[in-house]
């Protein structure tokens, strides 16, 4: 309704003003006028550069009441500029001052910055690069002197200028090119343009021959043999020796190609053997500057074949040069981009790396539920110890950052010993098992597809929900018979009742108890990330090797026993790193928190249910009756669900932007998941009894049903999804 009524009202003003084209005209006649006068090539090149910028700042000037489209944005600049060269060309004084400004400007910003700098990343490593970033972000730029780069920049502050400047017909350029420009500025820009070929053609190779790049790339060669150290001969060839020979042009495209393939080559070991953000920085950067190299190639050699400003082709090549300046400048610009650009591949890894372990949190059938029951119980035994231990941690009185110190100690010897028995800890899972969900949502093409994607989420919550039933079956037996224990030896219950009765109240339903499962859930989420990223880590050091060959180990354990040893920890290192994160986040941030004034704590399920257990046999069978009770037995259940459900969102969110899973196939699985759980609720809980092979009613009217939105979603769907192009995980098969 809103924009109904905004709609209207333009209608009725273009209506009351149908007739101010005309005022319009002398309006732009005196504005026009009150610029052009300004030019003046005898004053500072800081204030002719202001004044080009308050030019295109009136070209680019669109109304901000309209109901122009894209298209009828770019019809409204093209006016304008048109309605200045016609003035100019009408004011033929202006028209020679407003020339020799724009020439000696142009003349007097010297150097290929133009072409070889902007939109592109200056410094030689990730962090410096997103510092400077911030600085520029923060602090104001200073006045840039003869610097055509800067300066063009501004002119240009929005993405959408470049589309301006590729749909400006052949007659403008032609116009804009006279007034500009003459042929002693083109033969300097040509010159430019060979030296930024240069200067680039040296920054690949600074970084082709490197270390690192080499010992990525397979078979090892000779420096003067790899395809940089080639391009750049070539390159100096075409350049100054044989400037129109076209076979030595086709033999710098074909260096150029080679060396994007190498960047391939690069990507792709990284993908198998691990990622390193600075290594993902420095190969972004070299496509960006060879994909540059191949458009300043492609400018000159129309310059060289022929072709000229004024003909259609060179133009067409200026204004697709441009418009890539402008486009890579606001990409580029953008400290968001770069991070996820920088990081994109190390958060597939690690992504990648946690589906593979998440498979074996999985029960597909009655037998591994039964199995994954069992050992959430053992899980939950331990937890019982764990929670003794955080209660004689806080009966310590020690000051709450050696409190905390102890309390992460208590919580990753925990960890550890569950992993050490075979155990599970229920609300460690969805965080792992989120991305072998995501790997699954590429392959969504089909109405099978859905099916299997549909069966394979009611697996993982069925498997979500065994860990939390046997965590919560162990640790509450376990607990009791400690309570018991305890008050036989000492002839004193676990807890005063002063601190019972306080721990009821901290885990009761109505007050701060599902903001702190919640954000215990983000904790969990937290530590699946750290052991993602050691696995990564571990792999990109190839510390298996390093330490199966160390010679001091052998020299102690022996060969075998060293590369076993290191098979173990390469097994392995995740789940420490997971277990050693989540003890420590557990035990420091409620400390980290109080310390900035923040009331945070942790709550979860399966240590607040041994909270629980040990308050209410302090206080004894009475407490059943009391509402604090199963308020606080309701606030178990809330911090359950929100642990799982908080964890498993970030996790999933993660794991899909990973993967780019399409924004429609992501609304069409949750369809379909909520009329399956409509139709059989009880599938997602517990494990189906063995039936036929044909498939349960509830699944196939749920597949069907969806089917439907997967016929509309058609190619549409097909093309956006990304199906994985390999197998994650191989370094674990």
């Amino acid at each position: 309704m809103k924009f109904l009524l905004l709609r209207l009202r333009v209608m009725w003003r273009r209506f009351r003003h149908g007739e101010q084209r005309q005022a319009d005209s002398r309006h732009y006649t005196r504005q026009v006028d009150a610029l052009m006068r300004r030019a003046n090539p005898f004053s500072a090149w800081q204030e002719r550069a202001d004044w080009i910028i308050d030019v295109v700042q009136w070209l680019r000037h669109v109304p901000k009441v309209s109901m122009l489209d894209d298209d009828g944005r770019l019809r409204y600049r093209q006016e304008r500029l048109r309605f200045l060269l016609e003035w100019l060309d009408s004011n033929r004084d202006l028209r020679r001052v407003v020339q020799a400004t724009l020439q000696k400007t142009l003349r007097e910003a010297a150097g290929p910055e133009l072409f070889c700098a902007t939109g592109l990343p200056h410094e030689p490593a990730f962090f410096s690069e997103l510092s400077e970033h911030i600085v520029k972000l923060v602090l104001p730029k200073p006045p840039f002197e003869a610097d055509l780069s800067a300066l063009f920049t501004v002119l240009f502050p929005t993405s959408e200028d470049a589309d301006w400047l590729l749909a400006l017909d052949r007659d403008s350029v032609a116009l804009l090119w006279k007034l500009m420009a003459d042929d002693g500025i083109a033969h300097s820009y040509q010159q430019q343009v060979d030296e930024a070929l240069i200067y680039l053609a040296t920054m690949v190779l600074a970084d082709g021959i490197s270390k690192a790049f080499r010992q990525k790339l397979d078979p090892k060669m000779p420096l003067q043999a790899t395809p940089f150290m080639v391009l750049r001969r070539e390159l100096e060839t075409y350049l100054y020796v044989n400037p129109r020979d076209d076979g030595a042009l086709r033999s710098v495209r074909m260096l150029i190609a080679v060396c994007q393939a190498q960047t391939d080559r690069i990507y792709a070991h990284l993908d198998e053997h691990g990622v390193s953000v600075s290594l993902v920085y420095r190969v972004e950067r070299m496509r960006a500057q060879l994909t540059r190299m191949a458009l300043l190639t492609d400018l000159r050699a129309v310059i060289y074949g022929g072709g000229s400003q004024q003909d259609g082709q060179g133009a067409g090549q200026v204004q697709a040069l441009l418009g890539d300046l402008i486009a890579a400048h606001h990409q580029r610009s953008s400290v968001r981009g770069m991070i996820q650009r920088s990081f994109s591949l190390l958060a597939r890894k690690m992504v990648e790396r946690n589906a593979d372990h998440g498979e074996h949190y999985i029960a597909r059938d009655s037998k591994e539920y039964r199995a994954m029951l069992k050992a959430a119980g053992r899980g939950g035994v331990i937890t019982a110890f764990t929670v003794l231990g955080k209660s004689m941690v806080t009966a310590l009185g020690a000051a709450r950052f050696f409190e905390g110190i102890f309390a992460s100690l208590n919580y990753a010897v925990s960890f550890m010993a569950i992993s050490a028995v075979g155990g599970v800890l229920a609300t460690k899972q969805p965080a792992v098992t989120a991305p072998v969900l995501a790997s699954k949502m590429g392959q969504l093409d089909t109405v099978e597809g859905l099916r299997a994607l549909l069966t394979e989420i009611a697996l993982l919550l069925r498997s979500q929900a065994a860990a939390v039933f046997g965590n919560l079956m162990g640790v509450i037996p376990a607990m009791l018979l400690i309570s018991g224990l305890i008050l036989l030896t000492t002839d004193a219950p676990m807890m005063t009742a002063e601190h019972a009765r306080a721990s009821l109240h901290s885990l009761s339903v109505i007050g701060p108890t599902p903001l702190f499962a919640a954000f215990t859930g983000i904790l969990l989420w937290l530590s699946s990330l750290a052991s993602g990223f050691a696995d990564n880590w571990f792999a990109l050091r190839r510390l298996r090797e390093a330490l199966a060959q160390q010679r001091r180990l052998v020299y102690v354990l022996g060969a075998m026993r060293a590369e076993r040893w290191a098979g173990w920890l390469d097994r392995n290192v995740a789940q420490i790193a997971g277990n050693l994160s989540l003890g420590l986040l557990l035990g420091m941030t409620p400390v980290l928190a109080q310390f900035f004034g923040l009331p945070l704590d942790v709550r979860h399920v399966t240590l607040a249910t041994g909270s629980l257990t040990a308050a209410a046999s302090s206080l004894g069978w009475e407490v059943l009756a009391a509402p604090q009770f199963w308020l606080a037995v309701a606030g178990i259940a809330s911090i359950g669900i929100l642990n799982v459900g908080v964890s498993f969102a970030c996790a999933l969110t993660l794991a899909l932007r990973a993967r780019d899973v399409p924004a429609r196939i992501r609304r069409l699985v949750f369809r379909a998941v909520l009329r399956r759980f409509s139709a059989s609720p009880r599938s997602f809980l517990f494990p189906e009894a063995a039936a036929p092979k044909p498939e349960a009613p509830a699944e196939a009217a749920a597949a069907d049903k969806a089917s439907n939105d997967t016929q509309q979603a058609g190619a549409g769907m097909q093309s956006e999804s990304t199906p994985p192009d390999r197998h994650p995980g191989s370094r674990h098969g």
